[in-house]
C-alpha cells in the first residue's frame, strides 16, 4: 500500500489545470503500486484535481477535512459540489477537531496529510505561501519530516 499526499495552489489557469492532471496521472502511473491511497483536503483547485485523478487511476481516497464548516469556504457552487461528491466517494474521512475554518486548521490538515503519506505531490510554483498553511508551508513541513516531495509545475504553468 502506498500513501500519496497532495498539496497545491487553488487558483490555476484552465490550461494549467489540464497540464497538472496529465502530470499527476504520469506520476501515479510511474509509481507501479498495486494499491494507492490518495490523501487530500479536497480544497478547490489542486486538491480536487488530485483526488479525481487518483480515483480515475484506480486508487482510493482518504479525505482530511480541516474543520467543521469547511464546506462554507468554497468560492463557487461547482467547487462545493465537487467537494461534496468527493467526500461521499472517499473510502475514509478524517475531520480535524477545529470548530471553524482557519489558517491554523489548514496548516494542521496539511501536516496531517504529510504525516500519513509516503510521498507528497506538490503542485507549486516555488513562491512563498499566501497565508499560514499554504503550499510552501506544507512543502517545508514535509521536507523537515523527511517525506519525499515531488514538485509538479509543468512548463508555462500559471496561477489564475
Amino acid at each position: 500500500m502506498k500513501y500519496v499526499g497532495c498539496t497545491g495552489h487553488q487558483a490555476l489557469h484552465p490550461a494549467t489545470r489540464r497540464n497538472i492532471v496529465r502530470a499527476i496521472s504520469a506520476e501515479i502511473a510511474g509509481m507501479e503500486q498495486d494499491q494507492m491511497i490518495g490523501l487530500s483536503c479536497l480544497a478547490e483547485g489542486t486538491d480536487q484535481l488530485f483526488a479525481l485523478t487518483m480515483l480515475a487511476s484506480g486508487g482510493q481516497l482518504h479525505a482530511i477535512i480541516p474543520s467543521d464548516g469547511y464546506e462554507t469556504t468554497f468560492l463557487t457552487e461547482r467547487s462545493r459540489e465537487t467537494y461534496m461528491a468527493l467526500l461521499h466517494i472517499a473510502s475514509d474521512v478524517s475531520t480535524l477537531s477545529f470548530t471553524a475554518p482557519s489558517e491554523d486548521a489548514y496548516m494542521s490538515a496539511g501536516q496531517e496529510v504529510v504525516n500519513r503519506c509516503d510521498v507528497l505531490f506538490a503542485v507549486w510554483d516555488g513562491k512563498p505561501a499566501g497565508g499560514k498553511g499554504g503550499t510552501a508551508d506544507v512543502v517545508a513541513y514535509a521536507r523537515q519530516k523527511g517525506v519525499e516531495v515531488r514538485i509538479i509545475w509543468p512548463p508555462e504553468s500559471r496561477r489564475a
